[in-house]
């Protein structure tokens, strides 16, 4: 090898040495630096978490005193989350989108409840999988999504506006504790607001079912009535309206405290309505799992025989 080709390979291999080092270096402080920030992520991740329970608390804990102070404030949201506001309320709102969401589910029974049982002699129990699947499963479900991606949403958006225009500070200044003044009223109003909802949801599942299953597949009505009344339980509807009233409660309270800290202007609030409708829907979705199972345990409560 020439002077020239040394000098040429030394060249190269400097800058891959020098960068070697710099790496062997910088392990150890680079190695620190990853767990200081795993470490800060947890403790904010922590904090938040405290956060959020504390205003739950709060929020859960004014809703007494808030009927109390502000029922005329409390009646206008039962109207406004109930009715909604401008082009929801021309068309009903939020309860006549509450049963069309229902209607469709409830007719998805219909048409794959009577297939599915035909394939083995047994449609006659379609009326079995209206009374089961709506009442403790399809209902509660649907309406949960349904209450998180309206009125839910209507509120982050609302209180969130509020932050950034600095009218809750200036609550605050008035001496009106702006927690009970605006999450605690919506969470009572909420939980009232979802009573005629989910009536409205459950008996448009109900006909949907009973609509398909009779009338367009044409069983008779005499058997689909037969065996939807023997399996529909009148406790089975009163742990379902327990369900809704309990993620009515938990959608309310994440929508508020998401609306009530939102930060970053618009482009905030936008991004807080999205972070509340993820977060509502997932303590929804946990909340009837637990209860299903508390209720009814793993067999399901009931038996099929003949």
């Amino acid at each position: 090898m020439t002077m020239a080709e040394e000098r040429e390979v030394i060249a190269v291999s400097a800058p891959a040495r020098k960068a070697t080092d710099a790496k062997t270096k910088a392990g150890p402080d680079s190695r620190a630096s990853r767990v200081n920030e795993t470490f800060t992520r947890m403790v904010e991740a922590t904090r938040a978490l405290g956060e959020q329970t504390a205003f739950y608390g709060n929020a859960l804990a004014a809703t007494a005193d808030a009927v109390r102070r502000y029922p005329g404030e409390v009646l206008r949201l039962i109207a406004v989350l109930g009715m909604g506001t401008g082009a929801l309320a021309v068309i009903g709102g939020t309860v006549v989108i509450v049963g069309f969401l229902t209607l469709t589910t409830g007719a998805l029974i219909a048409v794959q409840g009577y297939n599915t049982l035909s394939n083995v002699g047994i449609e006659a129990l379609t009326g079995f999988l209206g009374a089961f699947l709506n009442v403790r499963f399809i209902a509660p479900a649907t309406a949960g999504v349904a209450l998180a991606a309206t009125i839910g949403a209507g509120a982050t958006a609302q209180l969130g506006a509020m932050r950034i225009n600095e009218e809750i500070d200036a609550l605050e200044a008035m001496a009106i504790r702006p927690i009970t003044y605006l999450a605690s009223t919506r969470i009572v109003a909420g939980v009232v607001a979802v009573i005629p909802i989910y009536t409205v949801a459950v008996l448009m599942s109900f006909l949907a079912t009973r609509f398909g299953t009779t009338i367009i597949y044409g069983q008779s009505r005499g058997v689909y009535d037969h065996y939807f009344s023997s399996f529909l339980h009148p406790t089975d509807l009163l742990w379902s309206f327990t369900e809704a009233l309990t993620m009515a409660a938990a959608v309310m309270s994440v929508h508020t405290y998401y609306g009530y800290t939102a930060t970053g202007g618009p482009a905030g609030v936008g991004e807080a309505v999205g972070r509340a409708v993820r977060t509502s829907i997932t303590a929804g979705v946990f909340i009837l799992l637990t209860i299903t199972l508390s209720v009814y345990g793993q067999s399901g409560n009931f038996h099929l025989s003949g």
